[in-house]
Protein backbone atom coordinates (compact mmCIF):
# COMPACT_ATOMS: atom_id res chain seq x y z
CA UNK A 1 0.00 0.00 0.00
CA UNK A 2 1.11 3.54 -0.62
CA UNK A 3 1.94 5.54 2.46
CA UNK A 4 -0.07 8.76 2.78
CA UNK A 5 2.94 10.58 4.13
CA UNK A 6 4.79 10.11 0.84
CA UNK A 7 2.00 11.64 -1.35
CA UNK A 8 3.32 14.92 -2.67
CA UNK A 9 1.14 18.02 -2.24
CA UNK A 10 1.09 20.97 -4.64
CA UNK A 11 3.78 23.55 -3.81
CA UNK A 12 5.46 21.46 -1.10
CA UNK A 13 8.66 19.53 -1.04
CA UNK A 14 8.04 15.95 0.01
CA UNK A 15 11.53 15.26 1.33
CA UNK A 16 11.62 18.23 3.68
CA UNK A 17 7.92 18.26 4.94
CA UNK A 18 7.40 15.98 7.96
CA UNK A 19 3.79 17.08 8.78
CA UNK A 20 0.83 14.68 8.60
CA UNK A 21 -1.54 14.38 5.74
CA UNK A 22 -4.36 16.28 7.57
CA UNK A 23 -2.01 19.13 8.49
CA UNK A 24 -0.82 19.44 4.93
CA UNK A 25 -4.44 19.37 3.64
CA UNK A 26 -5.41 22.11 6.12
CA UNK A 27 -2.58 24.25 4.94
CA UNK A 28 -3.39 23.69 1.29
CA UNK A 29 -7.17 24.13 1.44
CA UNK A 30 -7.65 26.30 4.55
CA UNK A 31 -9.21 23.61 6.80
CA UNK A 32 -9.11 24.19 10.53
CA UNK A 33 -11.07 21.54 12.45
CA UNK A 34 -10.78 23.30 15.82
CA UNK A 35 -12.07 26.66 14.63
CA UNK A 36 -15.73 27.71 14.28
CA UNK A 37 -16.76 28.84 10.85
CA UNK A 38 -16.95 32.65 10.60
CA UNK A 39 -20.43 34.19 10.73
CA UNK A 40 -21.14 37.66 9.26
CA UNK A 41 -22.24 40.22 11.83
CA UNK A 42 -24.92 41.82 9.66
CA UNK A 43 -27.06 39.71 7.43
CA UNK A 44 -28.54 41.23 4.35
CA UNK A 45 -32.29 41.73 4.82
CA UNK A 46 -34.57 40.97 1.92
CA UNK A 47 -36.10 44.02 0.37
CA UNK A 48 -39.62 44.83 1.69
CA UNK A 49 -42.53 44.95 -0.66
CA UNK A 50 -44.23 48.28 -0.74
CA UNK A 51 -47.98 48.48 -1.08
CA UNK A 52 -49.33 50.24 -4.04
CA UNK A 53 -51.06 53.47 -3.43
CA UNK A 54 -54.81 53.19 -3.65
CA UNK A 55 -56.63 56.13 -4.93
CA UNK A 56 -59.94 56.66 -3.16
CA UNK A 57 -62.73 58.28 -4.96
CA UNK A 58 -64.52 60.99 -3.10
CA UNK A 59 -67.94 59.80 -2.03
CA UNK A 60 -70.74 61.50 -3.82
CA UNK A 61 -73.12 63.42 -1.60
CA UNK A 62 -76.35 61.51 -1.00
CA UNK A 63 -79.14 62.50 -3.24
CA UNK A 64 -82.09 64.12 -1.64
CA UNK A 65 -85.00 61.68 -1.41
CA UNK A 66 -87.80 62.45 -3.70
CA UNK A 67 -91.07 63.37 -2.14
CA UNK A 68 -93.17 60.21 -1.85
CA UNK A 69 -96.86 59.77 -1.93
CA UNK A 70 -98.65 59.38 1.42
CA UNK A 71 -99.32 55.68 0.64
CA UNK A 72 -95.58 54.97 0.41
CA UNK A 73 -94.54 56.54 3.71
CA UNK A 74 -95.25 53.22 5.50
CA UNK A 75 -92.08 51.68 3.98
CA UNK A 76 -89.84 54.25 5.70
CA UNK A 77 -91.23 53.46 9.15
CA UNK A 78 -90.06 49.80 8.99
CA UNK A 79 -87.44 49.12 11.76
CA UNK A 80 -83.84 48.88 10.57
CA UNK A 81 -83.39 45.29 11.73
CA UNK A 82 -86.25 44.02 9.58
CA UNK A 83 -85.79 43.32 5.88
CA UNK A 84 -86.91 46.02 3.51
CA UNK A 85 -90.54 45.72 2.50
CA UNK A 86 -91.71 46.87 -0.85
CA UNK A 87 -94.09 49.77 -0.75
CA UNK A 88 -97.73 48.81 -1.18
CA UNK A 89 -100.74 50.79 -1.97
CA UNK A 90 -103.41 51.58 0.57
CA UNK A 91 -105.86 49.14 -1.02
CA UNK A 92 -103.31 46.30 -0.95
CA UNK A 93 -102.50 46.94 2.72
CA UNK A 94 -106.13 46.72 3.65
CA UNK A 95 -106.32 43.21 2.11
CA UNK A 96 -103.26 41.87 3.98
CA UNK A 97 -103.92 39.74 7.10
CA UNK A 98 -103.15 41.32 10.43
CA UNK A 99 -100.04 40.05 12.21
CA UNK A 100 -100.79 37.99 15.32
CA UNK A 101 -98.27 37.51 18.16
CA UNK A 102 -97.17 33.86 18.59
CA UNK A 103 -98.72 33.64 22.07
CA UNK A 104 -102.17 34.36 20.64
CA UNK A 105 -102.17 31.57 18.03
CA UNK A 106 -104.52 28.74 19.09
CA UNK A 107 -105.12 25.30 17.56
CA UNK A 108 -108.72 24.19 17.33
CA UNK A 109 -109.89 20.59 17.70
CA UNK A 110 -112.86 21.13 15.42
CA UNK A 111 -115.39 20.71 18.26
CA UNK A 112 -115.73 21.47 21.93
CA UNK A 113 -115.48 18.70 24.55
CA UNK A 114 -118.93 17.31 25.31
CA UNK A 115 -120.55 16.99 28.72
CA UNK A 116 -123.06 14.29 29.58
CA UNK A 117 -126.38 15.66 30.74
CA UNK A 118 -128.63 12.61 30.31
CA UNK A 119 -131.30 11.65 32.79
CA UNK A 120 -129.99 9.61 35.71
CA UNK A 121 -131.46 6.17 36.40
CA UNK A 122 -131.22 3.99 39.49
CA UNK A 123 -128.95 0.96 39.21
CA UNK A 124 -130.48 -2.20 40.68
CA UNK A 125 -128.07 -3.09 43.50
CA UNK A 126 -129.96 -6.27 44.40
CA UNK A 127 -129.66 -7.51 40.83
CA UNK A 128 -125.91 -6.81 40.89
CA UNK A 129 -125.57 -8.82 44.08
CA UNK A 130 -127.49 -11.74 42.56
CA UNK A 131 -125.10 -11.81 39.59
CA UNK A 132 -122.07 -11.78 41.89
CA UNK A 133 -120.93 -8.35 40.71
CA UNK A 134 -119.44 -5.41 42.59
CA UNK A 135 -122.08 -3.53 44.56
CA UNK A 136 -121.36 0.19 45.06
CA UNK A 137 -121.34 1.46 48.65
CA UNK A 138 -121.02 -2.14 49.90
CA UNK A 139 -118.15 -3.54 51.94
CA UNK A 140 -114.85 -4.38 50.31
CA UNK A 141 -114.84 -7.82 48.68
CA UNK A 142 -112.27 -10.01 47.02
CA UNK A 143 -113.82 -9.22 43.63
CA UNK A 144 -113.50 -5.49 44.22
CA UNK A 145 -109.85 -5.89 45.19
CA UNK A 146 -109.17 -7.92 42.03
CA UNK A 147 -110.66 -5.24 39.77
CA UNK A 148 -108.82 -2.53 41.65
CA UNK A 149 -105.62 -4.20 40.46
CA UNK A 150 -106.95 -4.42 36.89
CA UNK A 151 -108.17 -0.84 36.69
CA UNK A 152 -104.93 0.52 38.12
CA UNK A 153 -103.01 -1.02 35.23
CA UNK A 154 -105.37 0.49 32.67
CA UNK A 155 -105.45 3.97 34.23
CA UNK A 156 -101.66 4.00 34.54
CA UNK A 157 -101.21 3.07 30.88
CA UNK A 158 -103.71 5.74 29.80
CA UNK A 159 -101.96 8.45 31.79
CA UNK A 160 -98.56 7.40 30.50
CA UNK A 161 -99.67 7.53 26.86
CA UNK A 162 -101.65 10.73 27.38
CA UNK A 163 -103.75 10.30 24.22
CA UNK A 164 -107.49 10.15 23.63
CA UNK A 165 -107.20 6.63 22.17
CA UNK A 166 -105.43 5.34 25.29
CA UNK A 167 -108.52 6.27 27.33
CA UNK A 168 -110.66 3.94 25.19
CA UNK A 169 -110.60 0.37 26.50
CA UNK A 170 -112.06 -2.60 24.62
CA UNK A 171 -113.16 -5.63 26.65
CA UNK A 172 -113.53 -8.81 24.64
CA UNK A 173 -113.27 -12.60 24.85
CA UNK A 174 -112.43 -15.21 22.20
CA UNK A 175 -115.73 -17.12 22.50
CA UNK A 176 -119.15 -16.68 24.18
CA UNK A 177 -119.61 -17.59 27.83
CA UNK A 178 -116.14 -16.54 29.02
CA UNK A 179 -117.29 -13.56 31.12
CA UNK A 180 -116.48 -10.46 29.02
CA UNK A 181 -119.71 -8.63 30.05
CA UNK A 182 -119.16 -9.58 33.69
CA UNK A 183 -115.62 -8.14 33.54
CA UNK A 184 -116.51 -4.97 31.61
CA UNK A 185 -119.38 -4.10 33.98
CA UNK A 186 -117.32 -4.69 37.12
CA UNK A 187 -114.41 -2.77 35.65
CA UNK A 188 -116.67 0.22 34.92
CA UNK A 189 -118.16 0.19 38.43
CA UNK A 190 -114.68 -0.03 39.94
CA UNK A 191 -113.34 2.84 37.80
CA UNK A 192 -116.33 5.00 38.72
CA UNK A 193 -115.00 4.98 42.28
CA UNK A 194 -112.00 7.10 41.21
CA UNK A 195 -112.28 10.61 42.64
CA UNK A 196 -110.96 12.50 39.61
CA UNK A 197 -112.47 10.61 36.66
CA UNK A 198 -115.69 9.45 35.07
CA UNK A 199 -116.49 6.29 33.12
CA UNK A 200 -118.65 5.72 30.06
CA UNK A 201 -119.66 2.07 29.61
CA UNK A 202 -120.62 1.42 25.97
CA UNK A 203 -122.63 -1.66 25.04
CA UNK A 204 -121.03 -2.53 21.67
CA UNK A 205 -122.45 -6.07 21.51
CA UNK A 206 -125.12 -5.06 19.03
CA UNK A 207 -126.43 -8.57 18.33
CA UNK A 208 -126.85 -9.56 22.01
CA UNK A 209 -126.73 -6.44 24.20
CA UNK A 210 -126.70 -7.20 27.94
CA UNK A 211 -125.30 -4.14 29.77
CA UNK A 212 -128.70 -2.54 30.42
CA UNK A 213 -130.17 -5.75 31.83
CA UNK A 214 -127.09 -6.34 34.00
CA UNK A 215 -127.49 -2.89 35.59
CA UNK A 216 -131.29 -2.93 35.63
CA UNK A 217 -131.60 0.12 33.31
CA UNK A 218 -134.43 0.81 30.81
CA UNK A 219 -133.95 0.32 27.08
CA UNK A 220 -133.31 3.24 24.75
CA UNK A 221 -131.54 4.39 21.57
CA UNK A 222 -127.78 4.20 21.60
CA UNK A 223 -124.49 3.68 19.78
CA UNK A 224 -125.80 2.14 16.55
CA UNK A 225 -128.55 4.75 16.20
CA UNK A 226 -125.95 7.54 16.35
CA UNK A 227 -123.83 5.75 13.73
CA UNK A 228 -126.77 5.30 11.36
CA UNK A 229 -128.22 8.82 11.76
CA UNK A 230 -125.72 11.71 11.44
CA UNK A 231 -128.32 14.13 12.78
CA UNK A 232 -128.15 12.48 16.22
CA UNK A 233 -125.53 13.56 18.73
CA UNK A 234 -124.05 10.61 20.54
CA UNK A 235 -123.79 12.49 23.85
CA UNK A 236 -127.58 13.00 23.85
CA UNK A 237 -128.07 9.21 23.97
CA UNK A 238 -125.87 8.64 27.03
CA UNK A 239 -127.73 7.54 30.16
CA UNK A 240 -126.82 8.73 33.63
CA UNK A 241 -126.82 6.49 36.70
CA UNK A 242 -127.08 7.07 40.41
CA UNK A 243 -123.56 5.67 40.75
CA UNK A 244 -121.35 8.79 40.81
CA UNK A 245 -119.12 8.97 37.76
CA UNK A 246 -120.77 6.10 35.85
CA UNK A 247 -122.50 6.73 32.48
CA UNK A 248 -123.92 4.16 30.04
CA UNK A 249 -124.39 4.24 26.26
CA UNK A 250 -126.83 1.51 25.08
CA UNK A 251 -126.17 -0.59 21.99
CA UNK A 252 -129.15 0.86 20.14
CA UNK A 253 -131.28 -0.56 17.35
CA UNK A 254 -130.11 -3.88 15.93
CA UNK A 255 -129.11 -3.94 12.25
CA UNK A 256 -127.57 -6.37 9.78
CA UNK A 257 -124.76 -3.93 8.90
CA UNK A 258 -122.91 -3.53 12.19
CA UNK A 259 -119.41 -3.91 10.71
CA UNK A 260 -120.17 -1.62 7.78
CA UNK A 261 -121.26 1.17 10.12
CA UNK A 262 -118.25 0.65 12.37
CA UNK A 263 -115.82 0.81 9.43
CA UNK A 264 -117.13 4.21 8.31
CA UNK A 265 -115.54 7.56 9.16
CA UNK A 266 -118.56 8.34 11.34
CA UNK A 267 -117.21 5.96 14.01
CA UNK A 268 -113.94 7.85 14.37
CA UNK A 269 -115.78 11.17 14.59
CA UNK A 270 -118.10 9.89 17.30
CA UNK A 271 -115.34 8.40 19.44
CA UNK A 272 -113.23 11.53 19.12
CA UNK A 273 -116.21 13.52 20.24
CA UNK A 274 -116.55 11.36 23.35
CA UNK A 275 -112.90 11.51 24.42
CA UNK A 276 -111.14 14.53 22.88
CA UNK A 277 -110.81 17.36 25.37
CA UNK A 278 -111.89 15.14 28.28
CA UNK A 279 -108.70 13.76 29.89
CA UNK A 280 -110.64 12.66 32.97
CA UNK A 281 -112.97 10.32 31.01
CA UNK A 282 -112.46 6.58 30.39
CA UNK A 283 -114.60 4.82 27.76
CA UNK A 284 -115.08 1.04 28.11
CA UNK A 285 -116.52 -0.98 25.21
CA UNK A 286 -118.23 -4.31 25.86
CA UNK A 287 -117.89 -5.99 22.46
CA UNK A 288 -119.06 -9.38 21.13
CA UNK A 289 -116.59 -12.30 21.20
CA UNK A 290 -113.77 -11.80 18.71
CA UNK A 291 -114.14 -15.26 17.11
CA UNK A 292 -117.93 -15.05 16.91
CA UNK A 293 -118.52 -11.59 15.38
CA UNK A 294 -116.52 -8.88 13.57
CA UNK A 295 -117.36 -5.68 15.57
CA UNK A 296 -114.55 -6.36 18.06
CA UNK A 297 -111.91 -6.33 15.31
CA UNK A 298 -113.34 -3.12 13.85
CA UNK A 299 -113.44 -1.30 17.19
CA UNK A 300 -109.87 -2.44 17.94
CA UNK A 301 -108.73 0.10 15.32
CA UNK A 302 -110.13 2.98 17.41
CA UNK A 303 -108.96 2.07 20.92
CA UNK A 304 -105.60 2.32 22.65
CA UNK A 305 -106.05 -0.60 25.06
CA UNK A 306 -107.79 -3.96 24.92
CA UNK A 307 -108.55 -6.51 27.64
CA UNK A 308 -108.84 -10.07 26.34
CA UNK A 309 -110.84 -12.14 28.84
CA UNK A 310 -110.00 -15.83 29.10
CA UNK A 311 -111.90 -18.26 31.30
CA UNK A 312 -109.51 -20.39 33.33
CA UNK A 313 -111.47 -23.64 32.93
CA UNK A 314 -112.65 -23.14 29.34
CA UNK A 315 -110.57 -20.96 26.99
CA UNK A 316 -107.99 -22.80 24.88
CA UNK A 317 -104.60 -21.52 23.77
CA UNK A 318 -105.43 -21.62 20.05
CA UNK A 319 -108.59 -19.55 20.63
CA UNK A 320 -106.56 -16.95 22.54
CA UNK A 321 -103.97 -16.76 19.77
CA UNK A 322 -106.64 -16.33 17.07
CA UNK A 323 -108.45 -13.64 19.07
CA UNK A 324 -105.16 -11.84 19.67
CA UNK A 325 -104.51 -11.74 15.94
CA UNK A 326 -107.96 -10.28 15.26
CA UNK A 327 -107.38 -7.54 17.83
CA UNK A 328 -103.82 -6.78 16.65
CA UNK A 329 -104.85 -3.31 15.41
CA UNK A 330 -104.86 -2.27 19.07
CA UNK A 331 -101.33 -1.35 20.24
CA UNK A 332 -101.78 -2.60 23.84
CA UNK A 333 -103.56 -5.92 24.52
CA UNK A 334 -103.76 -7.29 28.05
CA UNK A 335 -104.93 -10.73 29.19
CA UNK A 336 -107.44 -11.10 32.03
CA UNK A 337 -107.88 -14.56 33.54
CA UNK A 338 -111.47 -15.03 34.71
CA UNK A 339 -112.97 -17.65 37.03
CA UNK A 340 -109.63 -18.69 38.48
CA UNK A 341 -110.11 -20.48 41.84
CA UNK A 342 -106.50 -21.43 42.48
CA UNK A 343 -103.49 -19.20 43.03
CA UNK A 344 -100.00 -20.76 43.30
CA UNK A 345 -98.99 -18.02 45.74
CA UNK A 346 -102.03 -18.56 47.96
CA UNK A 347 -103.35 -15.06 47.21
CA UNK A 348 -106.81 -14.32 48.59
CA UNK A 349 -107.75 -10.68 47.99
CA UNK A 350 -110.30 -9.26 50.41
CA UNK A 351 -109.64 -11.60 53.33
CA UNK A 352 -107.86 -8.77 55.16
CA UNK A 353 -111.20 -6.89 55.25
CA UNK A 354 -113.14 -9.89 56.53
CA UNK A 355 -114.20 -11.32 53.16
CA UNK A 356 -113.65 -15.04 52.65
CA UNK A 357 -112.94 -15.90 56.29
Amino acid sequence: MTEHSKIPLPGAEPEKDSSSLLERASGAFGFDLSRVAPVPKNLDEPPMKRAKKVERKQAEPPAKPAQKAPAEVVAEETPAQLPAVAATSASEQASLPATVPPSEIMLSQGFDPVEFTGKKHVVDRAHLREQGMIVPEASVTGLLEEFRIVKRQLISAARKAGTAASRRVLVCSPLPGEGKTFCSTNLAISMAGERDSEVLLVDADFAKPSILSALGLPKGPGFMDALADPSLKVEDLVMGTDIPGLWVLPAGTQTNSDSEYLSSSRTSEMLDRLTMGAPHRIVIFDTPPALAASPAAELAKHVGQAVLVARADKTGQSALEDAYQLLSACPDIKLLLNAAHFSPSGRRFGSYYGYGG
